[in-house]
């Protein structure tokens, strides 16, 4: 992690955030740990326990399990901070979003300009990603490829979540990098909606002549968390926005089926895909 990484997590953090680092960094010495000790203790590093006590990088739920199990006394307070770590890492655009996406058991997507992330080759997002505006440095753009990149860990998770994907069809007709680079995207992703836990549907272009349309208010990712708690993400010219307020998500998610209930069926869809990812430009 770089230093000014560092400097903007500490920022950033919440109160929880500071509460668990100060808890944390007392019952450690209470019981007479040092911070590679207590690392070894809980299968991290001494320098990331030293990142959780300054807040240069806030503990992960996985890390907060452990805490609870190794040096809680008990108290049942780094099981309850959960929630509330949870909730402080909702806003920094996807930053937070990314760890809730990971322990998702149901992920659902509506995408209007671009591949989903989730589904985006290397070559897609690396074309994607050194394009757009403000540019980024090189060696930035390589980090948020090898970020994205990452995300395709969740295909394979261990129970596996259901995910599904509805695209605009002309999200698979917008080349980035080169046509070379748009056929392989759509071959894989044709690859991925062949997963028995993956459905990807496309909304037709021509939906609008048929006189009603749902998808017109843009993008969307409804989110069922572990916990089984429903959440809504979407992002508004890099601006990142979490809605888990009931009533709301509720509105979203039915707005969601409206979109869903226009695509084509699951079968047509990877046949439109095929085809596109087939034809020679």
């Amino acid at each position: 992690m770089t230093a000014m990484a560092r400097a903007e997590n500490k920022s950033e953090a919440g109160g929880a955030a500071h509460v668990v680092a100060a808890l944390a960094k007392a019952l450690r010495e209470q019981q007479g740990l040092t911070q590679t000790e207590l690392g070894k203790m809980i299968g991290y590093t001494g320098s990331a326990i030293s990142a959780m006590e300054t807040c240069a990088q806030p503990a992960s739920d996985d890390m907060l399990v452990k805490l609870e199990e190794k040096v809680g006394a008990g108290l049942g307070v780094f099981d309850k901070a959960r929630k509330w770590m949870l909730l402080e890492k909702y806003p920094v655009r996807f930053r937070g979003f990314a760890e809730i996406e990971a322990g998702a058991i149901t992920i659902s997507s509506y995408e209007t300009l671009v591949v989903d992330g989730l589904f985006q080759t290397e070559a897609y997002a690396r074309a994607l990603i050194g394009g757009s505006y403000p540019p980024v440095s090189e060696q930035k753009r390589e980090e948020l490829v090898e970020a994205r990149l990452a995300r395709r860990k969740l295909f394979d998770r261990d129970p596996a979540p259901m995910i599904e994907l509805i695209v605009e069809e002309g999200v698979l007709r917008r080349p980035f990098g080169s046509w070379d680079v748009q056929r392989e995207q759509l071959r894989s992703l044709a690859e991925d909606a062949r997963r028995d836990n993956v459905c990807v549907q496309v909304l037709p272009m021509d939906r609008g002549l048929r006189g009603t349309y749902a998808g017109d208010r843009g993008a969307m990712k409804l989110v069922v968390t572990k916990d089984h708690v429903h959440v809504v993400y979407m992002e508004i010219e890099d601006q990142g926005i979490l809605i888990s307020d009931p009533p709301e998500v509720s509105q979203l998610t039915h707005r969601y089926a409206k979109i869903r209930a226009q695509a084509l069926s699951p079968d047509d869809s990877l046949s439109l895909i095929e085809r596109l990812a087939g034809e020679e430009r």
